[in-house]
């Protein structure tokens, strides 16, 4: 049987080609597995659905030490995905997000079954930091919906991390890493231990991964945030309004900067702004340990049990400037005469502004503990039937804080009562100051209960082959909280006050697949295959409902094989989304007048409904008998979702409901109501809570060619993968936006084009790597209505060069090295920016990265 193109590339978003299966397959006995996107087990690889495979020697090869390194850099990833570089909001988590429709569209699975949400406070996406790269035995990622195979969530694409079962011997890993600046060092450390006996096998591995920080001011490109002038031909170096030494609003209009000598001046928009860059962190460091233990053993000739354990901790921070307070006093004569000459008189209000530079920056930290344990039961009945029971449980707990915070409830009641003097500026000292800060604690979890079982096999046997089955029933509850701190739950400290999370759901589902040969060895149809799945599910959120797919597999002969699947998803609202409490966020926006961080409050609704859609893949895979080692798969993707959740983009609220001169505007309009948005002192505030409000389309096409081929002694392995959006389509409270081919300041970017080449060479003891990651260009979305006002309107086209390499010393020693992003290309810069007046979530804002490693075998 001539395997399938599937079953023997690995995607060319990876720089590597692993070829040690393919010779234990040949001395091995045809075996049927389980391919993701399908519950069915059959022989080959051949589905309906366009699935990549990551190998584990792929991944060393990229230097990844956490799955995210190489998930981040599919082509078919995009849009916002945490990850290192993104300080502000992060939490220290790490995500994927397919075709760019949202981390939570993306179903991550380990071993085929859940993986338990993840993170900070009530987790609503799975944190990639869990998952432990030494573990991973491949990955494979369904690039097509599979809500009626798996469920909820899986509407852009399902990532199933496969672990090691059958690994023997030991293995230890050591990698450290560095910038070519000196800084974001990683060193990891990695033993794997495993064994076979009579009964059965067992794996256990011990990962620990230590990352280091850089700063945003050790870099040219956001040493300081960037501002442009009026008519943008002029780039600045900016930052925040919110100074030190005081930034005053009197009632006559004027604003003044405060200076350390204790004298008032008028503020000067050019020279005063703070630059808040200096201390805020551009790689973000963190620790992270994690125990996996995988063990099946034969309980008799028929009956498996199966465990798998899994635990992480991980210790993570973020720093930046130090925080903005903000309050209103009558100006008294106790507070001294220095804004008298200045126009003011005793008994006005003062809208006073600071940056507690005095007390230094926040600093955020967070201790995260995840747990995932399955148990289960597998086994073959006479008819040669398999049939499986398990229980999935996982729980995350987090703690989260933030230190240098100040009491400013307490503050403004002193100044009230004439304790305090806010003028004075010895009162804001480090030592007077002690009495008022205070470290935020917030705790939060997450808890997965999931009791399944399965049966699959061969139904009946038709002209063309056995009819396949898989049906099974699954139980599932999800609970998730989060505990703010009791100032911040109060509203005692500088912001709004932040509400509690607290919920849980329940769901019943049960699930039907058939694979139904149709024709065999005729004219133009070699192979034809009909599939079909359903599932019909019951939440005690919202009721019931049920989803289908249907697809089909054409191999018209050895050379053509034609695909397709057209399905339903869904996705239910999380427990986040529900019963999430309202809570402030400082979002970036573009406005002449006001501040560049608006105050946003979001936060969950309990009305929510599930998000539906439909989903298309159509596909063609091409192995040519005139060149030997070449396949080529070309796929069609549409996604249209329906009752999305979502809020509205930030800065479509501050366009629609503020004016050029920063006063509200159609205020009758549907997003305003909704916004309320409030102007004062140049910063603008207004909500933006989850809503049932949207619909989203994305339609592109993937491209892949392989080509492996043996020259000069060697083995070689070329690859071209390339993703070609076509529309990304969002559709908020009746206003459309089509993001194709822009790049944003909250959601990240979407290229038309991305693309990986890559080149990798193999000989019986080295092997080499290189690899071409292509972006193309993006206009920003701040600039699409005025092009000609903004200094930087788009980005150009970025391309990254990857270089990489091992040795073996010996059978048991092999070293490896490499440089990521080797010319040190540089993240552009654009109007409307995100952070480090850039985008953390697209482009690589460390620069040239140096690794190596070694690798024993005991």
């Amino acid at each position: 049987m001539k395997k399938s193109v599937i079953a023997l590339s690995i995607a060319a978003s990876v720089p590597m080609f692993s070829n040690n299966v393919q010779a234990q397959d040949a001395v091995k006995p045809i075996e049927k597995i389980e391919v993701t996107g399908s519950k069915i087990k059959r022989s080959d690889m051949e589905t309906a659905s366009p699935v990549t495979i990551i190998g584990a020697e792929d991944i060393k090869a990229s230097g990844a030490v956490t799955v995210d390194d190489i998930l981040q850099d599919m082509t078919a990833a995009g849009g916002a995905m945490t990850n290192p570089g993104v300080n502000n909001g992060s939490g220290g988590n790490a995500s994927i997000n397919l075709r760019g429709m949202g981390a939570q569209r993306t179903l991550v699975l380990v071993n085929g079954r859940r993986m338990i949400n993840s993170g900070t406070g009530a987790a609503s996406t799975v944190d990639l930091n869990t998952i432990p790269v030494s573990m991973i035995k491949y990955v494979e990622v369904l690039k097509d919906g599979a809500s009626a195979v798996y469920g909820t969530d899986a509407v852009a694409g399902v990532v199933n991390i496969i672990l090691k079962d059958d690994f023997e011997g030991a293995e230890l890993n050591v990698q450290t890493g560095l910038s070519g600046e000196g800084d974001a060092q990683r060193n990891s450390i990695d033993l794997t231990v495993g064994n076979s006996f009579d009964k059965g096998n067992m794996v256990f591995s011990l990962q620990y991964m230590d990352r280091g920080e850089a700063s945003q001011a050790d870099r040219d490109f956001s040493k300081c945030p960037i501002t442009e002038n009026a008519d943008g031909t002029e780039l600045l170096c900016g930052g925040s309004s919110i100074t030190p030494n005081g930034h005053l609003y009197l009632e006559n209009g004027k604003e003044l900067q405060g200076s350390p000598d204790g004298a008032y001046s008028e503020y000067n928009p050019e020279s005063d702004p703070y630059n808040y860059s200096e201390d805020s962190y551009l790689y973000t460091p963190m620790q992270s340990l994690n125990l996996t233990g995988v063990v099946n053993y034969e309980l008799s000739d028929n009956t498996t049990l199966f465990t798998e354990a899994l635990y992480t901790k991980r210790w993570s921070e973020q720093q930046m400037a130090p925080q903005p307070v903000w309050f209103d006093f009558n100006y008294t004569e106790e507070m001294g005469d220095d804004l008298l000459e200045h126009g003011a008189e005793y008994g006005d209000t003062v809208h006073y502004r600071r940056r507690m530079s005095d007390t230094g920056t926040r600093d955020f930290s967070q201790v995260v503990d995840t747990l995932r344990t399955v148990v289960g039961l597998e086994g073959v009945l006479a008819n040669d039937y398999n049939w499986d029971v398990a229980l999935n449980f996982g729980r995350n707990d987090s703690v989260d804080k933030l230190s240098n915070l100040h009491n400013v409830g307490s503050l403004t009641e002193d100044i009230e009562n004439g304790v305090f003097n806010p003028l004075d500026q010895a009162s804001w000292s480090a030592e007077n100051m002690s009495d008022y800060i205070y470290t935020e604690q917030n705790t939060g979890g997450s808890q997965m209960l999931n009791l399944s079982a399965s049966l699959s096999g061969e139904l009946l046997e038709l002209p063309a082959g056995y009819v396949g089955f898989a049906t099974g029933i699954e139980s599932r509850t999800e609970k998730a909280w989060y505990t703010p701190d009791s100032l911040t739950s109060q509203g005692l400290a500088n912001d709004p006050k932040v509400e509690p999370t607290s919920g849980s759901y329940d769901v019943n589902e049960a699930f039907l697949e058939l694979a139904v040969p149709v024709l065999t060895d005729l004219p133009f149809a070699q192979q034809v295959d009909l599939s079909a799945a359903v599932r019909a599910f019951d939440y005690s959120s919202f009721g019931s409902d049920s989803t289908w797919k249907l697809g089909f597999t054409w191999k018209v002969n050895d050379e053509f094989m034609f695909r397709g699947v057209r399905s339903t998803a869904f996705r239910a609202p999380t427990v986040d989304e529900l019963y999430g409490g309202n809570s402030p966020s400082f979002q970036q926006i573009s406005h002449a007048l006001l501040d560049s961080q608006a105050e946003v409050t979001v936060g969950g609704n309990d009305q929510l409904t599930p998000e539906e859609a439909d989903t298309l893949t159509a596909g063609l895979v091409y192995e040519p008998q005139w060149l030997q080692g070449l396949s080529m798969t070309l796929d069609y993707y549409d996604i249209a979702i329906s009752n999305a959740i979502g809020s509205v983009d930030n800065q479509f609220i501050v366009d629609s409901c503020i004016d050029s001169s920063g006063q509200q505007k159609n205020q009758d309009s549907a997003v305003c109501q909704s916004a309320n948005v409030q102007v004062s002192n140049g910063k603008a505030t207004f909500n933006n809570q989850l809503q049932n409000i949207g619909e989203e389309i994305t339609r592109g096409v993937d491209l892949n060619l392989l080509y492996k081929f043996d020259a000069m002694g060697y083995d070689w392995s070329a690859g071209l993968d390339t993703s070609f959006l076509h529309e990304r389509i969002v559709t908020n409270a009746g206003e459309t936006i089509d993001y194709t081919g822009l790049i944003t300041s909250s959601t990240g970017g979407y290229a038309d084009i991305k693309s990986n080449l890559t080149l990798a060479v193999k000989s019986n003891n080295w092997s080499a790597n290189y690899k071409i990651r292509y972006i193309s260009g993006m206009d920003s979305y701040a600039c699409v209505s005025e092009p000609a006002s903004c200094y930087a309107p788009s980005t150009p086209s970025v391309m990254y060069h990857d270089l990489s390499g091992s040795y073996f010393i010996n059978q048991s020693v092999k070293v490896s090295a490499g440089i990521n992003n080797l010319f040190d290309e540089q993240p552009p810069y654009y109007t409307g920016n995100n952070d480090s007046n850039t985008d953390p979530y697209t482009y690589d804002t460390l620069g040239r990265y140096f690794f190596a490693g070694v690798n024993v075998a005991f």
